[in-house]
């Protein structure tokens, strides 16, 4: 076993996150992904008050401190519109998480310390049927994930979830109030899908209710819902046009997009640029997976063996994207339980993941 699958060596890894006191408590609220910050607009001298006062310079100055907080607020709020909008492209590596999907079943701990020893600081963890955390068991089991990841200096990023609707079948108040009170700060959705047969704009008017009361919720809580596009006939948002057109009722800190580009590759082909300039202002995060072309089906592969290259990196360095990437690791067979498949895992996902940094350096 090479020393990234050594336990002895994850183990480390973790006593030594957690004695340093590195780890961060877990923010009571969350945080908006805003990563710009607002530069200065002015000095003090342009404030100082002339050698004589008078009632009419008195006026003046108060209309000028209202000016410049009414330029104040517009610039907040432009802020708060496009979270990770940076003023220009930026040469700094973004956070890298690792979406945990392909290591289900391991215990908690095994799982943290794995993923420590895979040199992430973050994760998308599934809180869903089959994931690390039933969502019949979330208020019980969701605390213990969140712990074992900060023993060995991991968040969770993002949780992965069958919500699309507030609803007593999904659990939908319990996952989010467990979620939001442990200070995570942002779920993907589960996807919308049409029915054959039935009026493409009928149903999408009838998500708008749904998609409503599921971002107040989420706004309630203090967690940031995200869509990501899949590709297919069935999902709504493969094309990124017709979910984009409910989402712009939406601030980006209320409703965003997981952006994944093997999805936009499949559906556009050559127009993917298209799908991420639509989707730009509202994007919280970015997926990095990949695909061949098998006869008529997209088949998952190695990151540096598919479709989806370094034009996607540079792209987004254009767009001033500045936010969190994460890497998906979908092309495996076997369950993690089975101590081959997790070596395999590893090893395929070590690779991905150094793939995935070159393609930013």
């Amino acid at each position: 076993m090479s020393s990234l699958t050594s336990p002895q060596a994850a183990s480390s890894l973790c006593m030594t996150a957690a004695a340093s006191g590195s780890l961060a408590k877990s923010p009571a609220t969350r945080r908006s992904p805003a990563s710009a910050t607002i530069p200065a607009t002015g000095t003090s001298s342009s404030l100082r008050l002339p050698a004589r006062s008078s009632a009419s310079s008195r006026s003046k100055l108060m209309l000028s401190r209202r000016a410049m907080l009414g330029l104040s607020g517009s610039l907040m709020a432009g802020a708060m519109l496009r979270p990770v909008l940076a003023a220009a492209p930026s040469t700094k590596a973004p956070e890298f998480s690792l979406f945990t999907k392909h290591l289900v079943g391991l215990p908690y701990d095994q799982l943290a310390e794995t993923v420590a020893a895979l040199g992430f600081k973050g994760v998308e963890a599934p809180v869903r049927k089959g994931g690390h955390v039933e969502p019949a068991r979330v208020e019980d089991d969701l605390p213990k994930l969140v712990e074992a990841f900060k023993k060995c200096g991991v968040k969770i990023a993002l949780m992965t979830t069958d919500i699309n609707a507030v609803n007593a079948a999904d659990r939908t108040e319990k996952v989010l109030r467990t979620a939001g009170a442990l200070g995570i700060p942002s779920y993907r959705m589960k996807w919308y899908g049409y029915e054959a047969g039935k009026s493409h704009w009928d149903q999408l008017d009838a998500i708008k209710p749904q998609l409503r009361d599921l971002v107040s919720l989420s706004r309630e809580v203090r967690i940031l819902p995200g869509y990501q596009n899949h590709s297919g006939p069935k999902y709504v948002g493969a094309g990124i046009w017709d979910m984009a057109m409910l989402m712009k009722d939406y601030r980006a800190d209320e409703l965003s997009w997981n952006f994944d580009f093997f999805h936009a590759t499949v559906e556009g082909g050559l127009s993917w640029p298209n799908e991420l300039a639509l989707a730009r202002d509202h994007i919280s995060m970015v997926y990095f997976k990949n695909f061949n072309w098998q006869g008529k089906l997209a088949e998952g592969c190695p990151l540096a063996e598919g479709r989806v290259g370094k034009d996607s990196v540079v792209q987004l360095r254009k767009s001033g994207y500045t936010g969190p990437v994460c890497l998906h690791v979908e092309y495996l067979k076997g369950k993690a339980t089975d101590q081959g498949a997790l070596k395999a895992a590893m090893e395929a996902t070590r690779k991905d993941f150094a793939t995935l940094k070159d393609w930013w350096a």
